[in-house]
């Protein structure tokens, strides 16, 4: 022990030259000596507080904290150098719905009566890396088998898989709604004691359902206020949960301080989830005038979930893929939700990125950049969405969501510059989460 001190201390002699050297502002070769530091040269950096594109910046990183930004390109001596002088660099991207454990094929329906939690876990692990891979390097995983998405999410956490990190959200759902694994199945199957352990009929009922959530160690709850596209289920937009039992929802997760989210596509369930105060509403089809003026006033986020809408629109054009209760609700809901998120954006609702990435593929979220600015978002805004208000709603502005002094270093770089052509948000070149090089040029 005496004599690593005593190597250590000869470091810091020898580099104390360098520290006189450097300016005031600069980090310090005792950084270097102490630190793990990383120099991040980036030709462009995207300033999403400003919407602003920073040319020839240098993101200095120690550890897994962001120590400065330095115009031009620079390295303090020691420090690792990452060359993104083709690049565009940002805060690491944040989806706010994925489905990391599931994957919507046209087996699907088999797979939920024969796949086991086991099962599930290892797709969920290989999906986690993708979305890392791709810059998402935070997500909210909106609903999954049992304890699979807790399960990731600290498996992650630890370093023992890669991925983003994760908010797990619990289920609350209603009879025969949205999230009720019983639909379509016959009257034997359904009765089976294990699918109801989401399901609440009545204010006491959807009460105990949030606290199991929170012994099930979740972070936020899921509630279905209406119906939904790929469940089995005829309706995709009634109404599901009542006043009362939107009431018990949210104010015993308020308790626990645990954020609700919505599940909603009809404008009733909707307006009732709003008004209840859920903190988003996820999808949003039927989104009309008077829901978007309660957004406003109740400060609401909505995630719209363009590539969903999308994703079941196409597939609904192929015979056999869905089962035709199904296939319907995908051909009328899904290729109204980029016209209504145009709607929406344009009456000033507030608008945070999400994918519903586990309907369409993992590793593609990036597509819905392209949707947002089709339908009138300017690129720089469709980026906020997906980092500082991302982190915004997951509660973790004052650490993420903007590249600055003294917040985390989860940092992607893209190839190009999604300012002029947004397209370059599926071309990742660069993905740092915590101040670790996951993927480089």
């Amino acid at each position: 022990m005496k004599n690593n001190l005593n190597k250590l201390a000869l470091s810091i002699l020898l580099l104390a030259p360098l520290i006189q050297l450097m300016p005031l502002n600069a980090i310090s070769a005792t950084d270097v000596v102490l630190n793990r530091v990383t120099a991040l040269q980036c030709a462009r950096l995207i300033d999403v507080q400003s919407l602003q594109v920073l040319t020839e910046r240098t993101i200095i990183v120690a550890n897994n904290i962001i120590k400065q930004i330095d115009k031009g390109y620079s390295a303090p001596p020691g420090a690792a150098v990452v060359d993104l002088k083709q690049h565009t660099c940002m805060p690491g991207l944040f989806d706010l719905h994925v489905h990391l454990s599931l994957e919507t094929t046209a087996n699907s329906t088999v797979e939920s009566m024969s796949f086991n939690p086991a099962d599930y876990a290892i797709r969920a692990v290989a999906n986690a890396e993708k979305t890392l891979m791709a810059g998402f390097t935070s997500v909210r995983d909106l609903g999954a088998p049992q304890t699979v998405s807790t399960a990731l999410r600290d498996g992650i956490a630890r370093g023992l898989v890669k991925g983003p990190r994760i908010q797990a959200a619990g289920s609350v759902s209603s009879t025969g709604g949205h999230g009720d694994p019983a639909n379509g199945l016959s009257a034997m199957l359904a009765a089976t004691p294990a699918l109801s352990a989401g399901i609440a009929d009545g204010a006491d009922e959807a009460r105990k359902k949030v606290r199991l959530r929170y012994r099930e160690r979740f972070d936020l709850i899921k509630i279905a206020t209406t119906g939904g596209v790929l469940s089995l289920a005829r309706s995709g937009d009634a109404p599901l949960l009542s006043a009362e039992e939107l009431t018990a929802i949210i104010q015993t997760a308020k308790d626990y301080n645990m954020p609700v989210v919505a599940h909603a596509h009809g404008a009733e369930g909707m307006k009732r989830a709003i008004r209840a105060g859920v903190q988003t509403i996820e999808h949003g089809t039927y989104l009309d005038d008077e829901a978007m003026t309660l957004m406003k006033e109740r400060g609401t986020w909505l995630v719209p979930t363009i590539s969903a809408g999308k994703f079941v629109a196409e597939r609904a054009k192929v015979p056999g893929f869905f089962q035709e209760i199904v296939r319907i609700k995908a051909a009328t809901i899904g290729p109204q939700i980029q016209g209504m998120f145009a709607r929406a954006y344009k009456a000033g609702v507030k608008i945070a990125f999400g994918t519903d990435q586990g309907v369409a593929p993992h590793g593609e979220n990036a597509k819905e950049f392209q949707y947002m600015v089709e339908a009138g978002m300017p690129a720089l805004e469709a980026i906020r969405s997906a980092t500082l208000n991302g982190a915004t709603v997951m509660g973790a502005e004052k650490t993420l969501g903007t590249i600055e002094a003294g917040k985390f270093a989860d940092i992607v770089a893209v190839v190009g510059d999604p300012s002029r052509d947004i397209t370059a948000m599926m071309n990742m070149a660069m993905v740092m989460k915590d101040g670790v090089v996951y993927k480089r040029p």
